[in-house]
């Protein structure tokens, strides 16, 4: 809202309140006296100035306005400040519930409360006629405060439906891409660094081939070897599994990763700290690889220094390489794909860190990268103690002012009395029923009862209490907290209906009508009974049925905003994953085409004992590797016909669910076959899609195994997909395959079940 909009209520606020004194005096001939219209000025002029600046300083607005409407109540006549005094407090009140945390909302309209209260026990006692003003002002502070929690989670829940939008709709289109660089990183990770040791070892191998004739063995077994490593790590990055595998310690593997290298020949020493799994591990790990690779193929022999050092504040990596042996012959040198720096950067950007490179001195080589450290990326406390401490002993101080001599606010003489006020017993039945409302949620039955059973106390209260005022104000009053918890029930009932939803209504009908016959019969009346009580259930009807008319119509608007962003996120969560997919079948092609045939090429010659066409084949996979990476990096336009993906995609789906705010799961047994029916896997993947497209904030987990003849994926955490419409479309592919479908307790969980009939695919 702009400025115009901030002081368009101050305004209007000081215009009625100039209307009603000295507007209303003037019209009865009395005309005020200079002091009175200069003190009546200051305390509009300087009211309407704090409310034009109750968005930037909701807090301080309320207290300037609390203090000056208390300190201009004395000396002007009654009413000269009773619009500024209550609707003032109150617009601040709601902007500071609108504008600042619940606690100091919550804090600041206690405080009102109390505040008033003790005044007004300073003046009157316990024993004052009636006491009705204090439930009533009790009451329009918590409605204020309340309406501006509400609206400001509403304004929240809408700004990050928004933000998660946003954020599906970017990562829609970021998905493939980063497929793309993750597929392309990882070719160059696994080709490059283990058939480049191939070609080192074979070319040292061959070189020493008549002092060491051993080592020809040894470089054909570790070519064997190595071949077979290739294969399965590009099978990994042609399929990567969606769940993480049972790993070695981060700060292990770096450690056998340097064993590695030394089995190589090179001269590596090496201090690691402990790390933690993570993305920072994971990125040490890619740039300590990459810079001994490079070390491999430029300077073999060099001593080289990998330092690790995981801090508070930051994880410092280097890797220094010394100047080659003089004579020494550099086996890879022209093996390198031009990418690898670019590669080492990207990572370490990823990790949220940079990373730097260049010669040393002495003729060598560094790689430097400063990452985050242990305590980055940690949430802070919002609000520190000490502040939340000196809120409370403020609004402690606030709230017992009124203990204090009264020296501004004039007092009045109070007739003494044992009675308790009708006022005291209806804040405490008000209290009760707030109380009632907070447990609505977590027991909706016993929570809607007792607020009916309090409504029936109000009226031995006003008897009680010798309430002489407007005998239907109490039970109006009692009734606000049913309507509220109607509105409730109803707003919830839209999207989970049950048979009795008018249930509330039927009951809350005759209880409230009950109450108000019996308070307006105590008090006596000349209309006969059943006037009385035809008329009470007709005004209790209207209440509780315009009550439950608009918690159905809120959550009918709430449902249609949820199932919009809902379809939104499926449709984008569905094309992100397609595209990704497409692009990673594109790749994969290429590779089973290339690399892969070279790999599988060069351990035939290996295992027929070939040592120069190992090391040859071993230099085509890699300048096959290149060529593939060049292709990734250029691209190719988008079929119009792209492939439907499969379990296979699944990892895709994640991170797509994942890029949304939700924490979703996947576990895959290894009963489960690795390649399955095409039908079955199609369904399967589409069955998982849509469940995890069904909506919803909480986790999910996706169970895949298998059991003889029959694939079960158990989805836990889903509840949105009990939805009629949602369970139609999964009924619909199973049973297409003879499969079945089942809910369990509370429809938290789905269990699909798949018959692997028909012929296995070898190729989809």
């Amino acid at each position: 809202m702009n400025r115009t909009d901030d002081r368009l209520l101050p305004v209007a606020l000081l215009c009625a309140q100039a209307a009603v004194w000295p507007g209303a005096a003037l019209l009865r001939g009395t005309v005020p006296s200079a002091s009175d219209l200069l003190v009546a000025a200051l305390v509009g002029g300087l009211t309407t100035a704090a409310l034009a600046l109750r968005r930037a300083r909701p807090v301080t607005t309320l207290v300037v306005i609390a203090a000056v409407c208390a300190l201009g109540a004395g000396p002007l006549p009654t009413g000269a400040v009773a619009v500024l005094g209550t609707a003032g407090v109150v617009l601040a009140l709601f902007s500071v519930a609108t504008e600042r945390d619940t606690y100091t909302a919550v804090l600041s309209a206690v405080t009102l409360a109390a505040w008033q209260s003790l005044h007004g026990l300073t003046l009157h006692g316990l024993s004052a006629p009636d006491g009705l003003d204090l439930v009533l002002t009790a009451l329009l502070y918590a409605a204020a405060c309340g309406s501006g929690l509400l609206v400001r989670r509403t304004r929240r829940a809408r700004q990050a439906a928004e933000h998660l939008l946003k954020r599906a709709e970017a990562e829609r289109h970021r998905l493939p891409e980063a497929e793309r660089r993750r597929m392309e990183r990882e070719l160059h990770d696994v080709s490059a660094h283990h058939l480049t040791a191939v070609v080192v070892t074979a070319g040292a191998a061959l070189g020493l081939r008549d002092r060491r004739p051993e080592l020809a063995a040894e470089a054909l077994e570790l070519a064997v070897e190595t071949g077979r490593e290739v294969t399965r790590a590009l099978g990994a990055v042609r399929a990567p599994a969606p769940v993480q595998e049972e790993l070695p310690s981060p700060d292990e593997r770096l450690r056998a990763l340097v064993a590695g290298f030394r089995r190589l020949g090179q001269q590596v020493d090496c201090e690691i700290d402990p790390l933690p799994d993570g993305t920072v591990a994971d990125a040490v790990y890619g740039i300590v690889r990459e810079a001994l690779t490079n070390v491999t193929r430029h300077a073999p022999g060099a001593h080289t220094t990998v330092l690790c050092r995981y801090g508070d504040t930051r994880t410092e990596v280097a890797v220094r390489s010394a100047a080659p042996p003089a004579g020494s012959p550099a086996h890879g040198t022209g093996l390198g794909s031009g990418r690898g720096q670019g590669f080492l950067r990207s990572r370490a950007r990823e990790a949220g860190g940079t990373l730097t490179s260049g010669p040393t001195a002495e003729g060598g080589w560094e790689v430097r990268a400063l990452l985050p450290g242990r305590n980055t990326g940690s949430v802070e406390r919002t609000v520190p103690r000490t502040y939340r401490l000196a809120q409370l002993t403020a609004a402690a101080g606030l709230a017992g002012q009124p203990l204090l001599p009264v020296l501004v606010i004039r007092s009045s003489e109070t007739t003494p009395g044992s009675q308790v006020s009708a006022g005291v017993l209806f804040a405490l039945l008000a209290a009760a029923q707030a109380v009632a409302l907070l447990w609505l949620a977590r027991a909706p039955r016993a929570a809607y009862g007792v607020l009916l059973g309090l409504v029936l106390l109000w009226s031995p209260a006003m008897e009680a209490g010798g309430y002489t005022g407007p005998v239907l104000l109490p039970p109006l009053l009692s009734g606000i907290a049913t309507c509220t918890a109607l509105v409730v029930k109803a707003a919830r009932g839209v999207a989970d209906p049950s048979p009795g939803r008018f249930l509330n209504v039927l009951v809350a009908v005759p209880v409230h009508a009950a109450a108000a016959t019996a308070a307006v019969l105590d008090r006596g009346t000349t209309l006969p009974v059943w006037a009385v009580g035809a008329s009470a259930t007709a005004g209790a009807a209207l209440a509780a049925g315009t009550a439950h008319w608009y918690g159905t119509l809120r959550g009918r608007h709430d449902a249609a905003d949820r199932s919009t962003r809902d379809e939104r996120l499926a449709t984008w969560t569905e094309e992100a994953v397609r595209e990704a997919w497409a692009e990673r079948r594109r790749i994969a092609t290429g590779l089973e085409t290339t690399v892969l045939a070279r790999t599988a090429d060069m351990i035939a010659e290996a295992e027929a004992g070939h040592l120069d066409a190992t090391a040859d084949r071993a230099r085509e996979a890699l300048a096959a590797m290149r060529a593939l990476l060049d292709t990734v990096r250029e691209g190719d336009p988008a079929p119009d016909l792209r492939p439907q993906p499969t379990l296979q995609a699944l990892d895709l789906l994640v991170h797509q669910c994942r890029a949304t705010g939700r924490d979703v799961e996947i576990r895959r047994t290894d009963r489960v076959p690795e390649r399955l029916p095409t039908a079955v896997d199609l369904a399967a993947y589409h069955a998982a899609e849509t469940l995890l497209a069904a909506g919803g904030t909480r986790p999910a987990l996706l169970e895949l195994d298998a059991d003889g003849d029959t694939l079960t994926l158990t989805a836990t955490g889903v509840s949105a997909a009990a939805e009629p419409a949602v369970r139609r479309r999964l009924e619909t592919r199973v049973k297409a395959l003879d499969g079945t479908l089942t809910t369990g307790p509370g429809g938290g969980t789905l269990r699909l079940r798949l018959p692997l009939s028909g012929e296995e695919e070898t190729e989809r």
